[in-house]
């Protein structure tokens, strides 16, 4: 996996070319860009990504998603996979347009 180095402080999005399936067991996340397939196993890690474009961290979206500080570091470890799979990436600024 070569995605980018999770960091916490920083705002994170789902990948635009990745898909998430609800399914009873939390979600199935399918990347339409490198074919992969993974499985979200909670329904709580389900909320934290699907809050993490209108979050400014994941700490934030952890918050948003009401879960206890306590699971932080497990949240933090599945998202650090989310990200070395390219499932979710930085949400960088759009660079501004020169209009000369």
């Amino acid at each position: 996996m070569t995605g980018p180095a999770f960091d916490a402080d920083r705002r994170w999005r789902l990948h635009d070319r990745v898909a998430l399936r609800p399914e009873p067991f939390g979600a199935l996340a399918y990347h339409y860009g490198n074919r992969r397939l993974t499985f979200l196993r909670s329904p709580d890690l389900v909320a934290v990504v699907e809050r993490l474009a209108e979050q400014p961290s994941p700490r934030a979206a952890f918050d948003a998603a009401g879960i206890d500080a306590r699971r932080w570091p497990s949240f933090e470890k599945a998202l650090t996979s989310l990200a070395a799979g390219e499932f979710i990436v930085p949400d960088e600024p759009a660079e501004p347009q020169d209009h000369r």
